[in-house]
């Protein structure tokens, strides 16, 4: 076994395509994964390649690299709309964890309760992948294609996720259930994004985790919200019909029924909140 640690992207690529290594960044997935004597081939390190680090507000909107830890992400000067990642970067494990892991390697571990997938998806994120024949751009939607699977060959390397620049009157929130308050997997999650007009929900956008193999957005419950009044809302919850692609499954931490169930109520919680977000409320931060 060989620990490589390349000093650039195009050195990662080379090393990527020749000698097929592991991908590591902040190892807060891989490590875990990893039996007691498995053996191991060899270990591409990222986490210092200066291209994957840092998060930027260009022109069309905000590049993080795919390095930046949730740590780094949690304490960015970002817009309302980014509220609900900037939430759920504070609930992705313990601090160390936090310090650690990083916002790619939580997309491309693919778990069906990665935090980071809802408000990936609501923002519109897409993923940049590079290899040695060149670089291509996958909306997240696509990119987790099932449980631990993604659109991702095998000689590309995550560099960087894109999210286009939203509404400055947009705001955002997470909502996450577990059997505690902190460091648990999330029995369902709620990510929304939703932009106010004259007293009226101009647009909406949410999206479930941990409650199908892959995140997914509900467009149906988008739909309805769409042009509703703020009177309106606090009374709303999504039915069966909005619901439409969801697949929860029965585990140790819940049942198929609970998770529908508190998917309804988180659903109206992330909402409410997203309202204060856009409102400029300090409560939604």
């Amino acid at each position: 076994m060989s620990y490589l640690v390349p000093g650039s992207v195009d050195e990662a690529l080379a090393l990527l395509r020749d000698r097929q290594p592991t991908v590591v960044a902040g190892c807060t997935d891989v490590l875990p994964a990893r039996r007691q004597g498995q053996p191991s081939g060899d270990i591409l390190d990222v986490a210092q390649v200066p291209e994957l680090r840092g998060i930027v507000r260009g022109p069309q909107g905000w590049r993080v690299g795919a390095a930046a830890t949730w740590a780094e992400i949690a304490a960015a000067p970002l817009p309302p709309a980014f509220d609900a990642l900037q939430q759920a970067a504070r609930e992705v494990g313990a601090i160390q964890i936090q310090n650690a892991g990083t916002i790619a390697g939580n997309i491309c571990n693919a778990s069906p309760a990665a935090d980071g997938v809802p408000p990936l998806l609501v923002l519109g994120a897409e993923v940049e992948l590079a290899s040695v024949a060149g670089r291509r751009r996958v909306p997240l939607e696509d990119f987790i294609t099932g449980v631990r699977r993604t659109a991702r060959a095998s000689d590309e390397l995550a560099v960087a996720l894109h999210l286009p620049h939203p509404p400055s009157d947009a705001g955002g929130a997470f909502v996450k259930l577990g059997t505690r308050t902190s460091l648990v997997i999330s029995i369902a999650m709620v990510a929304a994004v939703v932009r106010v007009a004259q007293g009226r929900i101009a647009w909406a956008r949410l999206a479930v985790g941990a409650c199908s193999p892959v995140a997914r957005r509900l467009p149906a419950w988008e739909e309805e919200l769409e042009g509703r009044s703020l009177e309106d809302v606090a009374s709303l919850r999504p039915d069966a019909s909005h619901l439409e692609g969801l697949a929860p499954i029965d585990d140790v931490r819940a049942s198929a029924a609970y998770r529908i169930e508190a998917v309804r109520e988180l659903c109206q919680r992330a909402l409410m909140r997203a309202l204060v977000s856009a409102a400029g409320g300090a409560d939604a931060r």
